[in-house]
C-alpha cells in the first residue's frame, strides 16, 4: 500500500490543488484512492472526496486522540492514502509542534511530499529544502513538487541546484496555469457542491498533475507497510434499536458534513433523508431534521423564493420536531439574513436576524461547557450511552462540574442578533464565541441551533446523542397520542 502527506513551506503553495490532482490522477489510472485532511476543515475534504470518489476523512490533532486518529487512519486505508496537511509542515498551535503537520507525519509514519511555491526562486531553494530536512530528522522528505514555475527554463536550473545541493528527488514540476485555480472566498476555496464546474476541473486538474508529475515515482517512494491498528474507531458505542429518519439538506447551500458524523448517525440507528433546501417544494416525511453547516447567503435569493418548504420547516419545528442545526443551517432557521445590504428572509423558527460581517466573528477552536438546559440525554441519564471519556488532546482539563469540556470548531462571518433576553442556550463558551461571545447552542422547542461545528469524537458523542433524543421525542409523542385516545 502506498500513504504519504502533501505538505508545503507556507500556506497558499498549492499544496490543495497539487492533493486534488492527485487523487484524480491516480483514480483515473485505476487504483483506489482514499483521501484525508488534516484538522478541521469541510472545503477540501469535498473537493478531495469528488477526485478521489470516496469520502474524505478529517485526521485531527487538538480534537482527536492519537490512537483513534491511527484507527480512523487504519480502518478506512485503501491502496493509496493521501493526506493534505493544513498551511505549513512544521505549522501548528502548539510551541512544541504537537499538532503540527509534521507531528500527523510522524503518529501515521506517513512519507512527505513537499510543495514548493518556487516562483522567483534559483539557487535559494536548496537552503529551504535542507532546513526542513535539518529541522526534524525523524520527518522523511520523501520528494518535492515544485509549483508556479515560470517555463521549462524556470525549471531546469531548480532541479539542478536540487540535484546538486540535496539529495530529495523532484517528483514533479508544475508550470504556472491560471486554469488550474479554483475560486477562493473568505473560508478558503469554492466548495465543490456550489461549483457548476466542479467535475470539468478536478478532470483538468488531474490531466495536467499525471503530465507534470511522475506518479510511478510518487509511489515508488511511498510505498509502505499497513499500519498496526491500536483498536477499532468506535464512531457511535449506541447500538443499533428502532430506526428513525433524519431529513438532512444536501445541496449548493449546505453541505459541511463530517463523513464520521454521518456513519455515528447511520450507526445509530438513523435512516439519512436528503432534500434540497433550494428545490425541494416539500418536507420529506421524517422524524427529525439535520441542517449543516455551508453558504446561505450566496443562496439567499433561492432559499427565500422557496416559500412553502421554508413554511413547512418552521411549522415542524413548531409543533416539536427534533432538529439540530449548525452555523448555516442556524442562519437559515433565522428571521432573515442581512447580505450585501439586502435582508433575504429565511425560515423564521429561531427569533433573531443574521448580519453578515467583513471579518469573522468567532474562528478556530472552541472549548464548551455543557448547560443543564441541553435538551440531548447525558451519558449519567440514559443507560444506552457511554460515560464520558478521557478529554482529548493532552489532558486540557474538564469543567467544574467534573465532567469533559467538549472541544469543537468554528468559523463565521456572521452573527445572529435581537434575540430574546429570555433565550435558552445548550452551552457555555470558554473558548470561542459562540452566539454572543459566552453562549452557544439556542435552545427553542427540540432546536438546538449553534454556530459551533461538532464532531463525533472522543467524549462528544453528539451523533448518538441526537438519535437518542429523536426516540425519546417520539416516544413522549406516542404516548401523548394514547393518552388522547383514551380520554376520547
Amino acid at each position: 500500500m502506498n500513504r504519504m502527506l502533501i505538505s508545503a513551506a507556507h500556506k497558499s503553495s498549492g499544496k490543495t490543488m497539487v492533493s486534488i490532482g492527485l487523487c484524480a490522477a491516480l483514480a483515473a489510472r485505476g487504483h483506489v484512492v482514499q483521501p484525508f485532511k488534516k484538522g478541521p476543515d469541510y472545503i477540501d475534504p469535498m473537493w478531495l472526496g469528488q477526485a478521489a470518489g470516496h469520502p474524505c476523512r478529517n485526521l485531527d490533532l487538538y480534537l482527536m486522540e492519537n490512537d483513534d486518529i491511527v484507527a480512523t487512519f487504519a480502518q478506512h486505508s485503501a491502496e493509496v492514502n493521501l493526506v493534505e496537511g493544513n498551511k505549513g509542515l512544521y505549522d501548528g498551535l502548539a510551541l512544541d509542534g504537537s499538532n503540527s503537520n509534521a507531528a500527523l507525519a510522524k503518529l501515521l509514519d506517513l512519507p512527505v511530499i513537499l510543495v514548493i511555491d518556487a516562483r522567483g526562486m534559483t539557487r535559494g531553494i536548496a537552503p529551504l529544502i535542507l532546513g526542513y530536512q535539518a529541522f526534524d530528522k525523524d520527518i522523511r522528505i520523501a520528494g518535492v513538487i515544485l509549483n508556479n514555475l515560470g517555463g521549462k527554463r524556470h525549471e531546469s536550473k531548480l532541479r539542478a541546484v536540487i540535484e546538486h545541493y540535496t539529495d530529495v528527488p523532484v517528483v514533479g514540476a508544475i508550470q504556472h496555469d491560471e486554469r488550474l485555480s479554483i475560486v477562493e472566498r473568505h473560508l478558503g476555496l469554492m466548495p465543490s457542491n456550489e461549483s457548476h464546474v466542479a467535475t470539468s476541473k478536478i478532470k483538468q486538474i488531474g490531466e495536467a498533475i499525471a503530465e507534470q508529475v511522475d506518479l510511478d515515482m510518487l509511489l515508488a517512494l511511498t510505498q509502505k507497510e499497513p499500519l498496526v491498528v491500536p483498536h477499532k474507531a468506535q464512531i457511535s458505542p449506541l447500538p443499533s434499536s428502532e430506526s428513525v429518519r433524519i431529513a438532512i439538506a444536501r445541496d449548493r447551500s449546505f453541505g459541511f458534513y463530517y463523513a464520521d458524523d454521518l456513519d455515528a448517525l447511520q450507526a445509530a440507528g438513523a435512516e439519512l433523508v436528503p432534500f434540497d433546501a433550494l428545490r425541494d417544494a416539500n418536507f420529506p416525511d421524517v422524524d427529525a431534521l439535520y441542517i449543516g453547516g455551508g453558504f446561505p447567503e450566496t443562496c439567499a435569493t433561492e432559499l427565500e423564493a422557496n416559500v412553502t418548504l421554508r413554511a413547512q420547516i418552521k411549522q415542524s419545528i413548531e409543533n416539536g420536531m427534533p432538529t439540530y442545526a449548525e452555523c448555516g443551517g442556524l442562519m437559515y432557521l433565522s428571521r432573515g439574513i442581512e447580505y450585501q445590504g439586502r435582508t433575504f428572509e429565511m425560515v423564521g423558527a429561531i427569533p433573531g436576524d443574521i448580519k453578515m460581517h467583513a471579518k469573522p466573528i468567532g474562528r478556530g477552536y472552541v472549548h464548551l461547557k455543557e448547560a443543564e438546559a441541553h435538551p440531548w440525554p447525558r451519558p449519567d441519564k440514559a443507560k444506552e450511552l457511554p460515560s464520558p471519556q478521557s478529554s482529548p488532546a493532552s489532558g486540557r482539563g474538564s469543567n467544574r462540574e467534573n465532567q469533559p469540556l467538549i472541544f469543537a470548531h468554528e468559523f463565521h462571518y456572521s452573527s445572529l442578533e435581537n434575540l430574546p433576553n429570555d433565550s435558552r442556550f445548550a452551552y457555555h463558551v470558554e473558548r470561542g464565541y459562540g452566539i454572543d461571545g459566552e453562549r452557544d447552542g439556542l435552545i427553542l422547542h427540540n432546536l438546538l441551533a449553534s454556530y459551533t461545528h461538532l464532531r463525533t469524537i472522543g467524549s462528544c458523542y453528539w451523533a448518538t446523542r441526537f438519535v437518542a433524543f429523536i426516540r425519546r421525542c417520539k416516544e413522549q409523542q406516542n404516548t401523548s397520542t394514547i393518552t388522547i385516545g383514551k380520554t376520547l
